[in-house]
């Protein structure tokens, strides 16, 4: 699934395609993906100029004077610029059209989303699909006393409680193996035993692998491209994740694979206490 470093990607390399231009149409070739596409979408937009990008989560948000598109890349998905006419294939579900090119919405597995929020229904951050979404990890000012303060009632691995997404968003299952790593953090211990110090070293490796992963266009690991159609190279960086029974960079211990709420978890058991 595209975590916070390849939604990112994809909405700086859409953003210059997308922002100051009109929208000339709509293309929906199914009714929906997740959930149903607003049929009123094609009227709603042609015509319209995309005013800015953004992004909230894993959530592309793309902005217009009378309301927000939001995007989600489901599981497998991607946004690719094309030029105007450019044939689609089969799982090529929605073309935003902007004159001579137009952005395309590849989705396989058909878990994502294109969803319409309209100036008059009320602030974006109250739609039901933001409301509850925790802080932006590379904006909050203090990341790591929120990580304190908020996980003192929780029993759960930091792991999970990382991944739930109601602290902090964005940091999904292997930018989390990566951050508890650099942070020193096994991965099993229960949240609320984690002390200040160590969840302001936390915030900081969070910020780092973030920022990384963004720089070297993400991770590439099956479906993944951006914009452009480049893979990313974050991979190639991995100290832990998808490394199992290779030896740890730091101590040279093979690293440890588990399983935490039906996702793999990769760990140095030296490294990580």
């Amino acid at each position: 699934m595209p975590e916070l470093p390849e939604v990112e990607v994809t909405r700086r390399g859409i953003a210059p395609h997308l922002e100051g231009r009109k929208v000339s149409g709509v293309v929906m070739r199914r009714t929906g993906l997740r959930w149903p596409f607003p049929a009123q979408l094609p009227a709603l937009l042609s015509g319209r100029t995309v005013q800015s990008t953004g992004r909230r989560g894993k959530y592309l948000l793309i902005h217009f004077a009378h309301g927000t598109l939001i995007i989600h890349l489901g599981m497998s998905g991607h946004l690719r610029i094309l030029p105007a006419g450019h044939t689609a294939a089969k799982h090529d579900h929605f073309d935003l059209q902007l004159g001579s090119h137009l952005m395309r919405l590849t989705d396989p597995r058909r878990f994502g989303a294109v969803l319409w929020h309209a100036q008059e229904d009320g602030e974006l951050e109250e739609h039901l699909l933001l409301r509850s979404l925790g802080a932006e990890p590379l904006v909050c000012a203090d990341l790591g006393g929120l990580l304190y303060a908020a996980s003192r009632q929780r029993s759960a691995a930091i792991k999970q409680v990382l991944l739930a997404g109601d602290i902090v968003v964005g940091v999904g299952n292997i930018y989390a193996c990566e951050s508890l790593f650099e942070a020193g953090i096994n991965p099993n211990t229960p949240a609320k035993r984690i002390a200040r110090a160590r969840y302001e070293k936390l915030a900081v490796a969070i910020r780092r692998i973030l920022a990384a992963a963004i720089e070297q266009g993400g991770s590439t690991l099956r479906d993944f491209i951006g914009a452009d159609g480049q893979s990313g190279y974050f991979q190639q960086q991995y100290a832990v994740y998808d490394r199992e029974g290779e030896a740890c960079r730091q101590c040279a211990t093979p690293v440890r694979r588990i399983v935490q709420g039906q996702r793999s978890t990769f760990y140095c058991v030296r490294c990580q206490r």
